[in-house]
């Protein structure tokens, strides 16, 4: 499973022009119940 992670964030990344381990970390965020205006505000990195 952290490979399919690894594999989305890498994906994500290169659509959005994002480093994968800014991608994986939005996921892990999200995937821990985070909200997007959660993230927004206070995950800027």
């Amino acid at each position: 499973m952290a490979s399919d992670i690894k594999r989305i964030a890498a994906i994500i990344a290169s659509e959005i022009g994002a480093r994968p381990e800014q991608a994986a970390a939005a996921i892990e965020l999200l995937d821990e119940g985070a909200t997007v205006p959660f993230v927004a505000r206070y995950r800027k990195e």
